[in-house]
């Protein structure tokens, strides 16, 4: 990412960077947004870390900090799209096979397709997992206005 996205409020991904002390090898702001580009691309902590020369660790630090409730937004909204992606991804293998070359005495011979149902049952685990928080996150949300309702 070369520049910052734009503080636009439908942009999931926009955020204000974490006040940080300026050095070389620190979070800054040019690397929290390509932290966030990178989340939103693998959906894993650790690759997006390790991906602008950071541990998961010191990235876990910057989004616990008290000035950080913008990065944090936009942490769990890139984290929600590389998690999609990757169940899309994984759900396509599944289902549509992955190629793999057939070999007979040291010639391939042919490609087949292999399917994996462990990585398709996973995938329909994750896919409950994330409908039963999305239907509770909702509950919650009604529940909080209907009291402030009253």
């Amino acid at each position: 990412m070369d520049r910052p996205p734009p503080l636009d409020p439908d942009n999931p991904l926009a955020f204000k960077p974490v006040p940080v002390r300026a050095r070389h090898d620190g979070w800054t702001p040019e690397r929290q947004y390509r932290f966030i580009d990178a989340l939103s691309r693998i959906g894993l902590v650790k690759a997006a870390a390790e991906a602008v020369g950071k541990s998961p660790k010191s990235a876990y630090r910057l989004r616990d900090r008290d000035d950080a409730a913008s990065f944090r937004r936009a942490w769990d909204a890139a984290l929600a799209m590389g998690q999609g992606m990757a169940l899309d991804c994984a759900i396509e293998r599944a289902t549509d096979g992955v190629p793999e070359p057939v070999f007979y005495r040291g010639k391939q011979i042919g490609v087949r397709r292999r399917y994996d149902n462990s990585l398709l049952r996973a995938a329909l685990s994750t896919m409950d997992r994330m409908a039963a928080r999305h239907g509770r996150a909702k509950h919650d949300r009604l529940e909080y206005n209907f009291r402030a309702a009253k």
